[in-house]
Order: C-alpha cells, then sequence, then structure tokens
C-alpha cells in the first residue's frame, strides 16, 4: 500500500496506517478524526495513496471473503484492508523513498490527492512551471498515456494578420490558436482559440471553442464547451456565481448544461418587454 505522510488535519480524507519501521501495517482508520499520528512526529499522519499491490490469489480469496460479509459495505478502505491485518502479510510503501531516474536528486516526491476541483486545477497547473512539479518530459521516466492520431499543435495568424501564441502552458494535440493567446494553462486535445481571445491560469478540456474576444482567467472548462464572441468568465466574480459554480479557491467550472442555461435566461431576458 503506498503511502506519504501528510498534516493530521487531512485524517478524514484519507485512510490512516499504523506501521512498524519495516513497513508492516498493523493498524487502518478509513477517514478518522480520531486516527493516530505517526510516531515521533505529532500533526503529522501515514496516509494511504490509494494505490495497492496485491497478489492475484490474495485479491480473489479476499474479495470472496468479503461478499460474503453480510455486514460488509464492500470498501477497500473500510471493509477489505482492516480485515485483512493480521491474517496476510500487509505492507506499506513510503512513496517519500521513490527515486526517479534522470530528476535531480533529492527531488521531493510528487503527489497529489484530486478528491476536489480545487485540488484537480492545481494539480493541472502544477504541470506548466518553468521547472514543473510533475516533469512530463523526462525521458528515462517517460509516462505512458494513450496515443491519439491528432495532428500536431498549430499557431497560426487569423485574418488580420495576430499570431497565435501560448506561454507556460500545455497545448494539446490537434489544438488550433488563430490570433488568441494562452498563458499558464493545459489545453486539452482539439482545442480552438480564436482572433483577441485570451485564456490564462485554466484548464479546458477535449474540443472546446473560445471564440473570438473571450476572455478566460482561472477556470475549467468542460469538455465540448463552446465560449460565444466576446463572453468572459473569471472577470467578475459576481457574475461567474450567477452563471457558473465556482469553488472556495474562486475557481469557475463552465458546463455545456450551465452555458446552455445561461444562454436561455439571457434571451428570456431580451424578449421581456420594456
Amino acid at each position: 500500500m503506498a503511502a506519504i505522510p501528510v498534516p493530521q488535519e487531512l485524517a478524514t480524507a484519507f485512510g490512516v496506517i499504523e506501521a512498524d519501521e519495516g513497513g508492516a501495517i498493523h493498524g487502518f482508520h478509513e477517514k478518522s478524526d480520531c486516527a493516530p499520528s505517526i510516531p515521533g512526529v505529532p500533526g503529522m499522519i501515514y496516509a494511504s495513496m490509494g494505490n495497492y499491490i496485491f497478489s492475484a490469489k490474495v485479491l480473489y480469496r479476499e474479495l470472496q471473503a468479503d461478499a460474503r460479509r453480510i455486514d460488509s459495505r464492500h470498501d477497500f478502505g473500510r471493509d477489505i484492508l482492516p480485515a485483512m491485518l493480521g491474517r496476510s502479510n500487509v505492507r506499506a510503501y513510503d512513496f517519500q523513498t521513490n527515486v526517479i531516474p534522470g530528476e535531480p536528486s533529492p527531488a521531493p516526491a510528487y503527489w497529489r490527492d484530486v478528491g476536489t476541483l480545487d485540488a484537480y486545477y492545481e494539480a493541472q497547473r502544477d504541470l506548466c512551471g518553468l521547472i514543473p512539479s510533475l516533469n512530463l518530459y523526462n525521458p528515462r521516466w517517460p509516462i505512458r498515456t494513450a496515443s491519439y492520431p491528432d495532428p500536431c499543435a498549430k499557431f497560426t495568424f487569423d485574418e488580420q494578420g495576430r499570431p497565435g501564441h501560448a506561454t507556460g502552458s500545455i497545448i494539446s494535440g490537434g489544438c488550433i490558436l488563430s490570433g488568441g493567446s494562452v498563458s499558464g494553462s493545459v489545453l486539452g486535445r482539439g482545442v480552438r482559440i480564436n482572433s483577441e481571445a485570451v485564456v490564462e491560469d485554466s484548464i479546458l478540456f477535449d474540443n472546446c471553442t473560445v471564440g473570438a474576444k473571450c476572455t478566460v482567467r482561472g477556470a475549467i472548462l468542460d469538455e465540448g464547451v463552446l465560449l460565444p464572441e466576446r463572453m468572459s468568465i473569471g472577470v467578475d466574480p459576481v457574475a461567474d456565481v450567477s452563471r457558473f459554480h465556482v469553488t472556495e479557491a474562486g475557481v469557475a467550472v463552465v458546463t455545456k448544461k450551465s452555458l446552455e442555461k445561461h444562454s436561455r435566461v439571457a434571451q428570456e431576458h431580451e424578449q421581456r418587454p420594456a
């Protein structure tokens, strides 16, 4: 079970491990505010990262046993793992000891729990720095992911000769930046940024289109969102809250459904008699 120390106030968000110096686990507390801290390290808990390695035989056995328990919720953290303690060889792998070839030593182990929209947003932004927290470009430690037959991203001029450009950003295949600018952002596959549009510190999922003269700041755009010309997101917090879901950290989350609802309300308002 991969494990990493985190502040004790986060105990209710994780499974908390009790392990000896050799890594053998003798206690497991699932999302409990009473979970014990790491011995000798007050204020820190040993948190499960949710990554497990089983031998197939053991996993099959434990799943069958759990299926027969009437009072089980059939959850790894709440039922299966605690039931294994004392019967099976359950050990913790200290992720802090992980060494990545090709990275400067000592490099801090990178991991984020992305259970919230704000955490997801920050994890995506971790890829954009000059020295990224998670390096996707280390040839000695490649990130294996899906492969798509997309054309390369294209940066081109609009009809007025304005160049499309991006800085400090991750731009996926099939994207076209035509006279628009992108900074500090992550663009999924097939995104279109049109003339004079500005995208800053944002996450755009696949096949989004940002219309001409739009401004998008500190936002997440769901897959397939199409922003009409001159629309602004992340500029007026009051307007954002009235139209979209906004996280505690102020990140506007735009979906096709919320955008369609906003457009419908705007049309109805325009059609009302003066």
